[in-house]
């Protein structure tokens, strides 16, 4: 079984993924990105990173035998090495962290790279490190729009990784987020616990965008259930544990 669809990449959609320390999700963002640049030689992808550094991202695509080391279109861009000219690095960590000079460079990337009948795909890992570090939730809620309204206006594509401490109760920024977002994938642990054979499920939920549309949805009930391999993840119905890349 396959996961994700190929047509959920379509442009100006926000795919917000969630996940919990016991089921991080981050084994699904490098598989976006796999799947993504496989579509194409010319597909571009731009990974706005806080939590994992280059060198992990490298060395996951080389497992997946997608080489990111010399392609022209994995662009990585270090959220914390991102200072505006005039800026002093070193004044502290909210001084550190300019989003709208982020927000400047991401738009110049995209411009810069626009293809005729290619998605550019936007990866923000993740959104919910930003909070912890001391930027605002005002700040973070223009940010996440204005990433999400400059992804519409590049046709684009734009995923958002968002981590839940406290669950089910949803915070402030999540809560924005789901306002915003096409899609809410929801990487979950089990209920009983991680086991050899099950690592977690994955649920997907529309966003207010999609109330009319059924495509994708993956219920609670019917959740696709994972089991994480060195190089990918196995995906199987619920209830199962056998599965095929």
């Amino acid at each position: 079984m396959q996961f994700p669809a190929p047509d959920l990449f379509s442009s100006h959609r926000l795919l917000l993924i969630t996940d919990q320390l016991p089921a991080p999700a981050d084994f699904l963002l490098h598989r976006f990105l796999h799947l993504h640049l496989r579509q194409s030689k010319t597909a571009k992808c731009f990974v706005l990173a806080v939590s994992e550094s280059l060198e992990r991202w490298k060395s996951v695509a080389s497992k997946a035998n997608a080489n990111v080391t010399h392609s022209e279109s994995f662009q990585f861009i270090d959220v914390f090495d991102q200072h505006p000219p005039a800026q002093n690095p070193g004044e502290g960590p909210l001084n550190d962290i300019s989003l709208k000079y982020i927000y400047d460079l991401l738009s110049a990337k995209l411009s810069d790279s626009q293809t005729h009948g290619q998605i550019p795909l936007v990866i923000l890992d993740d959104i919910t490190s930003l909070e912890w570090l001391g930027v605002s939730l005002l700040d973070l809620s223009r940010f996440a729009r204005a990433l999400r309204a400059l992804c519409v206006k590049m046709d684009a594509v734009l995923v958002v990784r968002h981590h839940i401490v406290t669950p089910p109760e949803p915070d402030a920024l999540l809560q924005h987020l789901l306002q915003l977002c096409t899609y809410h994938i929801e990487v979950r642990p089990l209920a009983s616990g991680r086991s050899g054979a099950v690592s977690g499920e994955i649920c997907v939920h529309l966003g207010p965008s999609m109330k009319d549309a059924n495509e994708h949805v993956i219920s609670r009930t019917s959740a696709l259930q994972y089991r994480l391999t060195e190089s990918s993840a196995v995906f199987f119905d619920k209830g199962t544990s056998t599965g095929v890349l």
